[in-house]
């Protein structure tokens, strides 16, 4: 048994972890890969979550953390799936503000990112099923692909740099939170969505 203590992403994993689990079971209950069209009210929640998080993509600071941040976002690819599986146009200035502000601090949109992050990551189960319904990540499954380098290796960009930077207790906390409400954002749409 090892005395090794554990990562600051492995710690951020286990306090979200319950909410993550709820999750999962919930929008896997809605079957979304039983049709297109339990697909499309799938990605009319991704689509609500990423226009959240969009402003996390013009941040100066995370791009000096992550220099790749702009080409992690999905939030277009969304957009095209949702017109690639007939899904009605939105538009997104009837969602409101994105849930994160810009003005959020460091470690909070750290949580939320963490959250976005890991769904990419988890997308490798969900692309093999959109595949059954005939999407690829030329057609509808745009969002669900892994990236050129492979899912698992970009994920360990995010964590390495995650778990190297210095936090102070406030800080600890502001991450855990942002991750915590990142999770029940995206459980509020699956309930809007998803019923």
């Amino acid at each position: 048994m090892s005395d090794t203590p554990p990562t600051r992403s492995q710690r951020l994993k286990a306090a979200s972890h319950d909410s993550h689990e709820r999750l999962d079971a919930r929008i896997m209950r809605s079957q979304p890969f039983a049709s297109v069209d339990h697909f499309r009210r799938f990605v009319q929640v991704q689509l609500r979550f990423h226009h959240d998080v969009a402003p996390l993509y013009r941040r100066a600071d995370l791009a000096a953390l992550l220099p790749d941040l702009a080409e992690r976002q999905r939030l277009d690819q969304i957009r095209q799936d949702l017109i690639d599986v007939q899904a009605p146009a939105h538009d997104e200035s009837g969602f409101g503000a994105p849930a994160l502000p810009m003005e959020a601090d460091l470690a909070t949109a750290l949580g939320w990112c963490y959250v976005v992050e890991g769904s990419n990551l988890g997308g490798a189960v969900l692309f093999k099923l959109a595949a059954k319904l005939g999407l690829d990540e030329h057609h509808g499954a745009r969002h669900l692909a892994g990236h050129p380098d492979g899912r698992l290796r970009h994920w360990r960009g995010f964590t390495g740099m995650l778990d190297a930077l210095s936090l102070d207790e406030t800080a600890e906390q502001a991450l855990v939170a942002g991750a915590r409400a990142a999770f029940e954002r995206v459980h509020a749409h699956v309930a809007r969505e998803l019923g």
